[in-house]
């Protein structure tokens, strides 16, 4: 049954973007973005007041998980938008490059002293990365801007770093019903308000496939991926749920080239290989300095 979970969590959130295709054909990222944000949220809500209320928190709390909200609006913004101009593939590798950046924010910020494996790490995703973004333009929906969906799926990497920063401030202190209630509550509200100012509407109603990949987006790949991740962690070590979210840009490329047709350029498979492999490397770094921590 663990097994299981983990396996229906990575289906799960691989799957968010060929929702998310769907959603685009019907408004526009901001739209899509906080329609899924939105219903995720409001799910949480209904939830916490059948359970006697949202979980109270101090005023540094509330602070953080503003700010961890506010962070977790511009990752699913700056991806879903990477989706328009990069290929499934491409966007999801990016997208999974997060953990670099937050072993790259311990060095600066923290002055965590890299080891040899994790420099050697940092010099192989890069040439990873510029093979991926080099050779993998055909499937891309409009190949000339190919570059462009790749900044946004790193700038959506990076903002995801800074969510889980601002969330490992509050982890040992609130549950993660609470975390998630909230920060999702605030993601919402920043992506609604920034939908309304750039004029972006929802999807119309009779849009089927727009509002399928919606409603999939949010209560398949945010609540029950998400939330089986979340769950996993009762069998699994958090160091074995990272590594296994590695996995999440193979489905993504295989459900991309069964429903989308999207082919995979042979070196950009080797490219995203070599990344893969140094986030593993990053993670398992990560994992033994938790280790060495406590």
């Amino acid at each position: 049954m663990p097994y299981l979970l983990l396996g229906a969590a990575q289906l799960a959130v691989g799957a968010a973007a060929i929702f998310a295709r769907y959603a685009l054909g019907g408004a526009g990222p901001l739209a899509v973005a906080a329609s899924r944000l939105a219903i995720a949220a409001l799910v949480l809500f209904v939830i916490s007041a059948l359970r006697g209320g949202v979980t109270r928190v101090t005023r540094r709390q509330a602070l953080l998980l503003a700010a961890a909200g506010a962070a977790l609006a511009i990752h699913f913004a700056t991806w879903i938008a990477s989706l328009q101009f990069a290929s499934v593939a491409v966007s999801t590798l990016l997208v999974a490059t997060t953990p670099v950046f937050t072993a790259l924010y311990d060095v600066l910020a923290k002055r965590f002293v890299p080891t040899i494996a994790t420099t050697a790490a940092f010099g192989a995703g890069a040439i990873g990365l510029l093979m991926v973004v080099g050779f993998d333009t055909a499937a891309a929906p409009v190949p000339h801007l190919a570059w462009l969906g790749a900044l946004l799926a790193l700038a959506g990497a990076v903002a995801i770093g800074a969510y889980f920063v601002l969330v490992r401030e509050v982890r040992a202190s609130l549950g993660t019903r609470a975390i998630v209630t909230h920060t999702y509550g605030w993601a919402a509200a920043v992506l609604v308000a920034a939908a309304l100012l750039a004029r972006q509407p929802p999807p119309p109603l009779d849009d089927r496939a727009a509002w399928g990949g919606i409603l999939a987006m949010a209560l398949i790949s945010q609540l029950l991926g998400h939330t089986a991740f979340n769950a996993s962690l009762r069998w699994f070590s958090p160091s074995a749920v990272s590594f296994s979210t590695l996995l999440e840009p193979v489905s993504a490329a295989i459900l991309a080239w069964l429903f989308l047709g999207e082919p995979v350029a042979a070196p950009a498979i080797a490219g995203g290989a070599v990344l893969l492999g140094a986030i593993a490397v990053v993670l398992r770094q990560e994992g033994m300095q938790a280790d060495d921590a406590t």
